[in-house]
């Protein structure tokens, strides 16, 4: 089994990393359009395979998609991010460019690949990859809400004072500081709800931290975080490949699903070797349902900007 991982920058080679070390694949091919980056980071990982143990070969390639012929699953990691004086509108313009170049690459050798999205806007990325390749919905897959999730589980934790392992919290909405949305009242710790570990006011502010998670880290760093989304990627692209059926929260194509149409947005999903199979009703109750709605609103009215590109 092939996997390719196409943007070798922070996440996509510590998503590459992850993929090795767990052994998802026989082959690996870390792709970039930076000349000798993609052959370096795959050179690196690869002396560390007698260290963490893994047979995975790792292949470095500067934009030659030929070498990525075959793959089951392809990550998109590729894009830049936002910098200071940017519009939306202008990163939008960029980064939908390069998503959109890099799914029809992948598609003209590799026609049966499943396409995992990192790239952000994530939602509207996702969005583009699919309506411009014409793949069957279940195929596009947007990672944001594994990664809010596990975000959502770790201030869980730290209020709580337990493991993220007894937690189960779920983000879903957009991927963004103002869309997504971590469903309190759904949140459990080993099985009973978190609403009687924690009050009122310190739930809200685990929400509020976790809607800001990915600034937080930015502000620490000077950049975006890698760690996370980079291990996020490669649990979604395991339960692909290892058929675990996970339910996850994905940025997914909803034909009526939560009351929304013609969208990629994050919602429960079932994630297995065909992609995501299924998704799942979490029987919101009405303040969460008007919070998805201004949710897909908000990436709606980012969608519209492909409209003018």
């Amino acid at each position: 089994m092939k996997i390719t991982v196409v943007g070798a920058g922070a996440v996509g080679a510590t998503c590459a990393d992850n993929i090795a070390r767990r052994q998802l694949c026989d082959e690996l091919v870390l792709l970039d359009i930076k000349e000798g980056v993609a052959e370096g980071k795959a050179m690196d990982l690869m002396q560390t395979a007698q260290l963490e143990g893994f047979d995975t070969r790792i292949i470095g390639s500067t934009n030659d998609y030929a070498k990525t012929a075959g793959s089951t699953v392809a990550v998109i990691t590729s894009g830049i991010p936002r910098k200071p004086g940017m519009t939306r509108e202008e990163l939008i313009g960029i980064n939908a460019g390069i998503v959109k170049d890099v799914t029809q690459n992948l598609l003209k050798y590799s026609p049966d690949v499943i396409i995992v999205v990192i790239s952000n806007p994530m939602d509207t990325m996702t969005y583009l990859a699919l309506k411009s390749s014409g793949l069957p919905k279940n195929r596009i897959i947007g990672m944001g809400g594994v990664l809010d999730s596990a975000r959502f589980r770790y201030y869980l934790s730290q209020a709580i004072k337990c493991s993220p392992n007894d937690l189960q919290a779920t983000v879903i909405g957009g991927h963004g500081d103002t869309t997504m949305i971590p469903l309190t009242r759904l949140a459990t710790y080993c099985g009973t709800p978190v609403a009687g570990y924690l009050d009122e006011a310190t739930l809200k502010k685990v929400a509020a931290d976790t809607m800001v998670g990915g600034a937080t880290l930015t502000g620490l760093l000077g950049t975006s975080a890698w760690y996370a989304p980079g291990s996020a990627g490669a649990t979604l692209v395991e339960s692909i490949v290892r058929d675990q059926k996970k339910m996850m929260p994905c940025c997914v194509y909803l034909e009526g699903e939560y009351g929304l149409n013609d969208i990629c947005i994050g919602v429960p999903v079932i994630i297995g070797k065909s992609g995501w199979e299924s998704v799942v009703d979490y029987k919101l109750n009405e303040e969460e349902k008007a919070a998805m709605q201004k949710s897909a609103d908000a990436v709606r009215n980012m969608n519209g900007v492909l409209s003018s590109l």
